[in-house]
């Protein structure tokens, strides 16, 4: 029976040796190459919105419902001028209308917009019409009327300056809010008797303080990406 040759190795143990020693310095020039690009990519600015995105993303996941990051920038522009926490007037939102994703913006005793407000506290109480809940009889043209507003002490605003007081408008809404809540006690950081003149509830209160302690956790970190967009 014929002796079967054993094959030669393609490359013999010299060889693969020298290859081995050639490619490391080749391997650590790719990777420390690629690791210096990675710095660079990083410094970005828009690697940087990713990561605070992703950021923003997981804070969020802390809540059952996410603040819409749209609204942030109203709710801080709103406390730079009323003195009144973004995360509270966030909380309000949450709890008024679920950050305005309700079907409809006027409630069955007849509140109305994203913060709810009843006409008379929003046109004023010295209104002849006003009693009771707060309906009144306000014609719609006068309802968001500043003039009229200023007239009968009430605490809509015409927050971007379009002539209208508007509660069905995100940016009046969340500043009239702002207003009755810095007046009614948080100047003075009465929060809970603000909270409950918004809406004589103590289950109000709570609901709405539970939402506010939540979000100031996340205070700058939301606000600093907010502000970015």
């Amino acid at each position: 029976m014929a002796i079967k040759k054993q094959k030669k190795p393609i490359l013999s143990p010299n060889v693969k040796l020298f290859l081995i020693v050639l490619l490391i310095p080749i391997a650590l020039t790719i990777y420390i190459f690629a690791y210096f690009s990675w710095q660079q990519i990083r410094e970005l600015p828009f690697m940087e919105h990713f990561a605070e995105k992703s950021v923003y993303q997981q804070i969020q996941e802390q809540f059952d419902l996410a603040i819409p990051i749209e609204y942030i920038p109203v709710y801080v522009a709103a406390e730079e001028e009323y003195g009144v926490p973004w995360t509270l007037l966030a909380a309000h939102h949450r709890v008024e209308t679920r950050f305005s994703t309700m079907k409809t913006l006027v409630s069955p005793v007849g509140a109305e917009g994203h913060l709810q407000f009843m006409p008379c506290t929003f046109v004023g109480w010295k209104h002849p019409s006003c009693k009771g809940l707060g309906q009144g009889e306000i014609p719609e043209k006068d309802k968001t009327n500043p003039n009229i507003i200023k007239k009968y002490g009430g605490y809509g605003v015409d927050a971007n300056g379009d002539g209208v007081a508007d509660p069905f408008d995100i940016e009046d809404a969340v500043f009239s809010a702002a207003k009755f809540l810095s007046l009614a006690g948080v100047k003075d950081g009465q929060f809970k008797k603000a909270i409950f003149q918004y809406n004589h509830s103590d289950e109000y209160v709570q609901d709405v303080l539970h939402f506010y302690n939540q979000y100031k956790e996340y205070d700058e970190q939301l606000k600093l990406v907010a502000l970015k967009k």
